[in-house]
């Protein structure tokens, strides 16, 4: 059986993100949702098109890990040497 091409997961809003600049937009009478999006493969603006089409824009896309790099135990601005 062939893995899935996309897995969607409803989380809490990660401790370690930081605060964007400028910040977005607050939607005082719309509920916000942080998902973990995991796909294979991402074609353009597929994300953004995927939460529009449910219903729910994207207000803010991280991007943390692509293939086997990761931004895991890194500060904004920092950079490691592979």
């Amino acid at each position: 059986m062939e893995s899935p091409v996309a897995s969607v997961a409803m989380i809490d809003e990660p401790a370690w993100l930081w605060p964007r600049t400028p910040p977005i937009r607050e939607r005082k009478n719309i509920p916000t949702q942080w998902l973990r999006l995991d796909i294979s493969e991402g074609r353009n603006r597929q994300v953004r098109r995927m939460t529009a089409a449910v219903g729910h824009p994207t207000l803010r896309l991280v991007r943390i890990a692509i293939g086997d790099w990761s931004l895991a135990g890194l500060a904004p601005g920092e950079c490691r040497r592979l």
